[in-house]
């Protein structure tokens, strides 16, 4: 039994989901996103709930059970809350600003690094060493994070390099004479 699948999705005010076969497409203030779910699962919405249930005892359905389940929640908070990831830049001389839509970056290299978000990612630089990276597609948004971290991941002497904000990052010791 899925412990996640059995819990149903509420619908915020605001938001409306509308389910044709195997797939739900949910529309809120901040856009409209789908989700087509595999034949493992059937999709029904009653009174503001999104309600997912297996069809069938196998492995594979309780499987898609709880990962249906998690998708429809990430939809409807997509839609009416949105999706953000906050990025730190530690170091002398590294910082990050905005020049129209395109981010550039000084990292300490031989050049700057431009980088232009995908469609539906918005990429802000509040000050230096912050960027925020927002959207409504959880996925998009965690995959543009981490193309930027990884352009001067971390390191751990000095802590140097671009890392998120709630990030802990394992010190250790130098070299000892």
């Amino acid at each position: 039994m899925s412990r996640i699948g059995k819990k149903p999705v509420s619908l915020p005010s605001g938001v409306s989901a509308s389910v044709s076969g195997q797939s739900i497409e949910v529309k809120g203030p901040k856009g409209t996103r789908s989700f087509k779910a595999t034949d493992d699962v059937t999709l029904t919405v009653e009174d503001n709930v999104v309600k997912i249930t297996p069809r069938g005892k196998s492995k594979r359905a309780r499987q898609q059970w709880g990962m249906s389940r998690t998708m429809v929640a990430n939809l409807v908070t997509g839609v009416s809350e949105g999706f953000k990831k906050e990025l730190e830049i530690n170091g002398v001389g590294y910082r990050a600003q905005m020049q129209g839509n395109t981010l550039r970056l000084n990292l300490g290299l031989s050049h700057d690094v431009d980088y232009l978000p995908p469609e539906g990612v918005t990429v802000t630089a509040p000050k230096q060493t912050e960027i925020v990276v927002e959207g409504i597609d959880e996925q998009l948004v965690g995959q543009v994070a981490a193309n930027i971290r990884a352009w001067r991941k971390p390191e751990p002497y000095k802590g140097k390099g671009i890392k998120y904000k709630d990030e802990y990052i394992f010190r250790k010791e130098g070299k000892k004479k």
